[in-house]
């Protein structure tokens, strides 16, 4: 048995909700994609499918099973595009959008690594906190947070994990103590942005644990860059996102602060529409992208195993 023939048709005849649709668009009997499923439930040793005169459904395991199966498809369609589009050269332009943080703190290296190994493409790149809806707006492709809505029609793939830490400056911490434990965040200068009633309290997350903690609010800002200033400057506790904390963790401007919590845990999403109608520059954007973050289930930013281990 083809294991990734049969897991092709199985997606096609989940997506049609018809053995015999499937077997029209595939260009194969019923009874041929019918051996496939057979088949390939004997090699799982699981029942993928319900079938009824009247319905076909996903079982439990089936439905697992395809969402695994569409990662995995999806992945080997990027092998194949990138090893026969290596040779060319793209042209043209197309439009990116980028969800504000990453696209103040992330998209200058990323663009320009992009732009000297494709100096004949031209990118048109909108960053902002409004969720733009690419199909919409005309865009090509965009770069979203989990937290984010996208439209039900694009293809999402994830990059990275970006986890919320607390961070403050030595100056802060020489001066006012380094918090020990979730609740004593309340007794300190608290940096926050304005989103989500961040300003009031903060959710604190560890190994089996949650706390949700009120804090006092010494600034209100909905700029990360101004909380990073001030952050800086010893004027409190920042809870920001790992990529835009990446150069002050680093030089040690900012250390972390209560290493082993943080507040939250965002995917960060690559959507496009179906790779079959992607032009070539936008197809080897995508493929540049997956090659950038080859982890996605990691924070590509700060180690923050080795921090959590200090």
């Amino acid at each position: 048995m083809d294991r990734i023939q049969a897991m092709r048709i199985f997606v096609k005849i989940v997506e049609q909700g018809s053995f015999q649709r499937a077997a029209t668009l595939l260009h194969h009997s019923t009874a041929v994609i019918s051996r496939h499923i057979a088949d390939l439930e004997h090699q799982l040793g699981v029942r993928l499918l319900n079938r009824t005169t009247r319905k076909l459904s996903l079982t439990e395991a089936g439905q697992i099973y395809y969402v695994r199966v569409q990662r995995i498809l999806s992945d080997i369609e990027d092998a194949e595009s990138l090893t026969s589009s290596s040779a060319k050269e793209p042209g043209g332009k197309f439009r990116l959008y980028s969800q504000l943080g990453f696209g103040q703190f992330c998209l200058p290296e990323i663009l320009s690594r992009y732009a000297h190994l494709h100096p004949k493409t031209t990118l048109e790149v909108t960053v902002s906190d409004r969720n733009i809806n690419l199909i919409e707006e005309g865009y090509d492709v965009g770069i979203y947070s989990g937290i984010q809505k996208i439209n039900g029609s694009m293809i999402g793939r994830q990059l990275a994990i970006t986890e919320i830490v607390f961070c403050a400056s030595p100056i802060y911490l020489e001066a006012h103590g380094m918090p020990e434990r979730p609740s004593d965040l309340g007794r300190h200068d608290c940096l926050c942005f304005s989103f989500e009633n961040l300003d009031k309290k903060w959710p604190v997350l560890g190994y089996q644990e949650e706390h949700l903690v009120p804090i006092q609010s010494k600034f209100v800002l909905n700029n990360l860059e101004l909380l990073r200033h001030y952050a800086r400057k010893g004027m409190g506790i920042i809870l920001s996102p790992s990529y835009s904390l990446e150069e002050d963790l680093r030089n040690g401007s900012l250390v972390c602060v209560l290493p082993k919590y943080h507040a939250r845990k965002i995917p960060l999403i690559l959507a496009y529409p179906n790779r079959k109608l992607l032009s070539t520059a936008v197809r080897n954007f995508v493929d540049f992208m997956a090659r950038t973050f080859p982890y996605p289930e990691i924070d590509h930013w700060i180690d923050l195993a080795s921090l959590k281990a200090s």
